[in-house]
């Protein structure tokens, strides 16, 4: 018999092609339904590693993406919001949370992903709700996860006459390490570990291949899942490159450990399904959900060492900022909101810092133009408005309440200064944006330009600095000190402004570096009213 294989190729792309956009689309309208809250879960309640995989098991059990979790993950790593340690263990938890998909696919429901398309269809296009759209996405989504492993099934089905087919799963059987090399390869083509699972599903439910070589090419998997984890950390903080190797070293070891003790692990799915009568689809599902699970058994025990390793092997340090914060205990609260004004101020005090070294590395970056300095001032700009949103929440919890009138107005001092603060990790990132534009774009400054930038840099990152201090200090002198250096800076504006004109009337510099020049004298300028009006709430609460 003549086999088609232009129809077997076309049907399995376009079974993959929709198994995958199902699987993206389904993902979507989770990632929708849970907006900003997956961020905040894996902020909040990784406070240690056993947190972190079950943060990290359900984080990934509602994206369905595990590369999603370990890529918001290695962002949070990053932007200083998690310790090496709590992204291990995330990545752990992310690594079993995606098992579940495979468990979906196990289920035999048959034709019924037909009536999950059309209701998904049907509230994707006549119910107008954000909410019911991100439902018609899911079902619609799920619905197409089983049209695409169908399509799939149906083209391998003519393979089983196919003599090279049967005898390359002999040479699988005999070389599991090619196995392993084909499952980490197809994960690595198409970004998705539930796509070769799926595919790896198909072919075992149609006895085109064993389990002596399904497994290997499962393992194969969880190595080719961490390249999403690699990309994501190109171009970001130590701190991420070494969560992404930790990502590839724990499926690495896993793998090998697996490989020595494959016969047991074998026979124990074997064991397993003969106990429970389980379809050839599930039995993959448990392999694949039983190899997460013992594997982060057997590494948990060892996540320092973990760390330790990837710090060895990535070594150095980029300036790691800790933007948690540090001082805010809810228990002052209701015991003592005196106590916990006191508390808040330390935090920010923290949060000038922060802000005045964002204001300084920019400043670094613009003398320089040394890109080393722009994951810092985004690091902190990102630090600067988590910082804001914890030390606000905890000043409204604080309002509620009985405070004395010193302690109100110390209480509206402190969210006054937090917006302030808050608002020059804005202006910085601005100026910053400005400046990648310049060289992006080769956009030159003139000379007298840049000394003029300089000096009025150098004034705005003083008065921040002496506005922190005489918050700290509670100095009416210092406070006096910065109006008198914000007054610098006004005038300073109005004189740069009159010289870029003039600089533009002799043709000195181009219209695209003096559109640049003056964005960043108007973003300085605003730095200096922020940093006088923290001065002025000093020298309203003295007064």
């Amino acid at each position: 018999m003549t086999i088609d294989w232009q129809s077997i190729l076309f049907q399995f792309l376009g079974g993959l092609g929709v198994f995958l956009f199902s699987i993206k689309f389904m993902g979507d309208g989770l990632q929708k339904s849970a907006d900003d809250r997956l961020r905040e879960w894996l902020n909040r309640f990784t406070t240690n590693p056993i947190m972190g995989v079950l943060v990290g098991i359900f984080v990934t059990i509602c994206i369905q993406s595990s590369s999603a979790t370990t890529v918001i993950t290695v962002g949070l790593v990053s932007a200083g919001f998690l310790t090496l340690r709590q992204a291990i263990g995330v990545i752990m938890g992310a690594n079993i949370g995606t098992t579940i998909t495979a468990f979906i696919i196990g289920i035999n429901i048959g034709i019924y992903f037909y009536p999950l398309l059309a209701i998904g269809a049907g509230c994707l296009f006549f119910l107008k709700k954000a909410t019911y759209q991100h439902i018609g996405q899911i079902i619609f989504g799920f619905g197409g996860l089983f049209l695409g492993l169908e399509l799939m099934s149906a083209s391998m089905q003519s393979l089983h006459q196919l003599a090279d087919f049967a005898s390359l799963t002999l040479h699988l059987s005999n070389q599991p390490i090619l196995g392993i090399f084909l499952g980490t390869v197809f994960t690595l083509l198409v970004q998705s570990s539930t796509a070769t699972v799926g595919v790896l599903q198909g072919l075992y439910a149609e006895h085109l291949i064993g389990l002596n070589n399904a497994l290997p090419i499962l393992f194969g998997e969880n190595i080719g899942t961490t390249i999403t984890a690699v990309l994501a950390s190109l171009g970001a903080s130590i701190y991420a490159k070494r969560a992404a190797a930790a990502h590839v070293l724990f499926n690495v070891i896993g793998t090998i450990i697996f490989m020595i003790f494959f016969t047991p692990f074998m026979q124990y799915v074997q064991w397993v399904s003969g106990l429970f009568h389980l379809e050839p689809r599930m039995q993959i599902a448990i392999a694949h959900g039983s190899f997460n699970v013992f594997n982060m058994m057997i590494q948990l025990p060892f996540i320092a060492g973990l760390a330790a390793l990837v710090t060895k092997l990535i070594p150095g340090h980029d300036g790691h900022i800790n933007v948690t914060t540090k001082h805010l205990d809810p228990s002052f609260i209701d015991s003592s909101p005196a106590i916990a004004l006191g508390q808040a101020k330390e935090e920010v005090l923290r949060m000038g810092e922060h802000a005045l070294r964002g204001l300084e590395e920019t400043f670094l970056y613009m003398k320089s133009g040394e890109a080393e300095h722009i994951p810092t001032v985004l690091q902190l700009e990102a630090g600067l408005n988590h910082l804001d949103n914890e030390i606000t929440d905890y000043l409204v919890m604080v309002s509620k309440q009985p405070l004395s009138r010193a302690d109100s107005v110390r209480h509206h001092t402190l969210l006054t200064n937090v917006r302030d603060f808050e608002r020059i990790g804005d202006h910085f990132e601005n100026i910053l944006e400005l400046l990648q534009y310049k060289d992006h774009h080769e956009v030159s400054l003139s000379k007298s330009a840049r000394q003029d930038l300089i000096g009025m840099f150098s004034l705005a990152i003083e008065a921040v600095r002496k506005s922190i201090e005489a918050l700290d200090t509670a100095s009416l002198s210092l406070a006096q000190e910065v109006t008198e250096l914000e007054s610098l800076i006004d005038d300073m504006e109005d004189k740069l402004r009159q010289k870029h004109i003039a600089r533009l009337n002799t043709n000195e510099c181009s219209g695209a570096a003096g559109i640049v020049y003056m964005d960043i004298v108007s973003n300085l300028e605003r730095i200096g009213d922020h940093a006088v009006n923290i001065a002025d709430s000093i020298l309203g609460i003295r007064h």
